[in-house]
């Protein structure tokens, strides 16, 4: 069976990256007895000047984009249906705002260490694009690290001091030194680039010809 090393690099507040797990979760399950991977997640934020309190969702996307409310609605019309097509689920009415994700990335930098990071990030995912939740909350994200199996009582200690920050810090930097600069970037053995919500069938193919070696 072929080993590949798979480095996921992501926001938690980016819907793409929900499509892009979702497609490369199906194609490893498809790939099952071909291919063993091992999946890293690493940092990137969007908006990592956000303030705590964040921004309306619309009012950000028309400043950072020039998106009118029109395109607005193809995108979550877009999203509905690519997530339906995933299996999940997104609310977007129920996203009103964008926050600042730095504290979830260094959960998500722990929850590595404990073997649980891929259950947390789908958790956080569900947490902000299903259920509206605030993803700079502590509150939040100490309950979403419990539903992911992990200790909420460290989960709360490691928020409230500045534990994993130079950690994550980085990670971030490492990844925009070597050109990332959208995402999800996902990159197959430390040399090979996928980028974007792909569908599975993209994933499925590139990974399977890697690990044929071709």
């Amino acid at each position: 069976m072929a080993q590949l090393k798979i480095d996921f690099v992501s926001d938690v507040s980016c819907p793409w990256c929900v499509i892009g797990l979702k497609s490369l979760e199906t194609a490893l399950a498809s790939l099952k007895g071909e291919v063993s991977a091992e999946l890293h997640f690493q940092p990137f934020e969007l908006n990592p000047q956000m303030g705590r309190e964040g921004q309306d969702i619309a009012e950000h996307i028309a400043q950072k984009y020039g998106s009118t409310p029109a395109d607005m609605e193809r995108s979550r019309e877009n999203l509905r249906a690519r997530g339906a097509e995933a299996g999940f689920e997104f609310n977007l009415q129920k996203r009103g705002r964008i926050y600042n994700t730095f504290d979830a990335h260094r959960l998500l930098h722990w929850a590595e260490m404990e073997g649980k990071q891929e259950t947390l990030k789908n958790g956080l995912f569900s947490a902000y694009f299903t259920e509206g939740r605030n993803p700079s909350d502590h509150a939040v994200l100490v309950d979403v690290a419990q539903k992911a199996g992990l200790d909420p009582k460290r989960a709360a200690q490691i928020l409230e001091s500045d534990q994993f920050a130079s950690e994550v810090r980085a990670r971030e930097k490492f990844y925009t030194d070597r050109g990332i600069r959208a995402v999800p970037s996902v990159i197959i053995n430390d040399q090979h680039l996928i980028q974007g919500g792909q569908p599975a069938e993209v994933f499925e193919k590139a990974l399977r010809q890697l690990a044929r070696g071709s």
